[in-house]
């Protein structure tokens, strides 16, 4: 699985044209390899949840929205910067659901 970040900003302007400060904009996709592609498939998980929204407990970003790709525009470079680090751990907790997925069916020795 590959995150896929890209930042940029544009400036902000008032209705005659005077500078307003800057809008951050951060786009977001994943791409699955084909192995990743195949387990969402089987498992029906593009409709995963990886993030809520924090004022409520509803969905704010699914795993088909995020291979789609994904843009927010915020007015603050820390919520921007927030807002990236949620989405790469949620990526981080996904990947580990994968390899749990592409586990079934065998076993798992562990060294204790």
């Amino acid at each position: 699985m590959k995150l896929i970040i890209k930042r940029n900003q544009k400036e902000k302007k008032d209705v005659f044209g005077a500078y307003k400060g800057v809008t951050f904009i951060l786009n977001c996709r994943i791409e699955l390899d084909s192995v990743e592609q195949e387990l969402v498939s089987k498992y029906n998980a593009s409709d995963q949840v990886l993030t809520y929204k924090e004022s409520q407990d509803s969905p704010d970003l699914t795993l088909n929205q995020l291979i789609n790709g994904v843009t927010a525009e915020l007015d603050d470079i820390g919520v921007m910067m927030n807002k990236e680090e949620v989405i790469k751990k949620a990526c981080e907790s996904f990947k580990n659901r994968l390899m749990i997925m592409a586990t079934f069916g065998g076993e798992e020795v562990i060294d204790i």
